[in-house]
């Protein structure tokens, strides 16, 4: 089971800087419908498999058309608005993580146990080809670097300088670590809630849903309103906000994972609404490190940091450590990552690049 996703972001990775050189060279917005009916399509078909190996195999196409999507989009975004407004646009365009997140787990459980595994299958493909028409239709795509402030340098504006940018490697190494933590969490939490906490497997995808949207939406806009405020008098904001977030979660991660069974279901509550506070703000930071003619690159390098880093593998490595001992320390060991990404995104702070120069 833990290898099916591990499947997903090994092939999500692969593309990733493919996908980001075609989206610093060419239109965005023809590739951002082909890569979202290519998931679609992908999730549909795989409600007609009979074996695991065909399953494995349609599940990691799923990642070539994410990898488009989630690359595209935030470049696309930052050209409509200058540095200093994009991690409000960028907080409102994440809160689809939960919503989607929310909504996989309430759709999954449900429909599995009434209809069969394949049945939300056919359901989670249908919003990806909505999605694509509908951008198709009324999607407008802006002039690349219409809206840039911060004067494009070397290390900003080439794809070499890029591994010379400290503000831009401290954010995607910050977020690898992180995303390592929030992978195997996500993976294994409802598995954890019918072991540990004693709720039937359908109840705990339900519960966990339930979750992740309160906490997705708490979450990221709250994070982002802090962020929008505090960067009015630091432009160190984003990468602090961050930092605190994750530094605000150590606590209540060992409180769930070794803490007493009654209390799993509210500390986890309080643990993920602190994961989301960074989701717009750590983004954004990203977004900001560079410049316009390597935007696409950079979002897809960060990709495929975080996922080799992080969660490709997390899901794996956390089932193999609970087979050899129990899930409780499979899970613990996702927060020494969270005190690596504490450090280093603390320490990111220094090269946050100001807002206010002319491009």
């Amino acid at each position: 089971m833990g290898a099916l996703t591990t499947a997903l972001f090994v092939v999500y990775m692969l593309v990733a800087p493919l996908t980001g050189w075609l989206g610093d060279h060419f239109r965005r917005k023809p590739l951002i419908i082909g890569g979202a009916l290519l998931w679609s399509v992908a999730t549909f078909g795989t409600a007609w498999v009979h074996d695991y190996w065909t399953l494995y195999i349609r599940h990691a196409i799923v990642g070539v058309g994410e990898a488009t999507f989630v690359i595209f989009a935030p470049a696309v975004l930052a050209d409509f608005y200058p540095e200093r407004e994009r991690n409000r646009i960028l907080t409102i365009f994440y809160l689809a993580i939960p919503v989607g997140a929310a909504l996989g787990y309430l759709a999954g459980g449900e429909l599995g146990t009434l209809w069969g595994w394949r049945a939300p299958f056919f359901v989670c493909a249908i919003p990806g080809v909505i999605i694509a028409a509908l951008y198709g239709w009324i999607g407008r795509e802006p002039e690349r670097g219409a809206s840039d402030h911060v004067r494009a340098t070397s290390d900003r504006s080439t794809v070499l300088g890029l591994f010379k940018n400290p503000a831009f490697l401290t954010a995607t190494f910050g977020l690898a670590t992180l995303t390592f933590a929030m992978g195997g969490i996500s993976a294994w939490a409802p598995t954890f809630l019918n072991r540990s906490a004693g709720l039937s497997v359908s109840k705990a995808g339900v519960v966990m849903g339930a979750i992740t949207v309160a906490d997705g939406l708490a979450g990221t806009l709250v994070g982002g309103w802090l962020a929008q405020r505090w960067l009015r008098t630091n432009h160190r904001a984003l990468y602090l906000l961050s930092f605190w977030s994750v530094a605000l979660t150590l606590p209540c991660g060992v409180v769930v994972f070794f803490g007493p069974p009654t209390w799993i279901i509210p500390a986890l509550f309080v643990t993920e609404f602190f994961l989301f506070l960074n989701t717009g703000p750590l983004n954004t930071a990203i977004v900001n490190s560079v410049s316009a003619p390597v935007r696409a690159t950079a979002i897809s390098l960060n990709l495929f940091f975080i996922h080799f880093f992080g969660d490709t593998f997390s899901p794996q490595i956390i089932g193999a450590i609970s087979d050899r001992s129990n899930l409780r320390i499979g899970l613990g060991a996702t927060l020494i990552f969270l005190v690596i990404s504490a450090a280093i995104l603390f320490m990111g702070a220094r090269f946050a690049p100001p807002l206010e120069e002319t491009a």
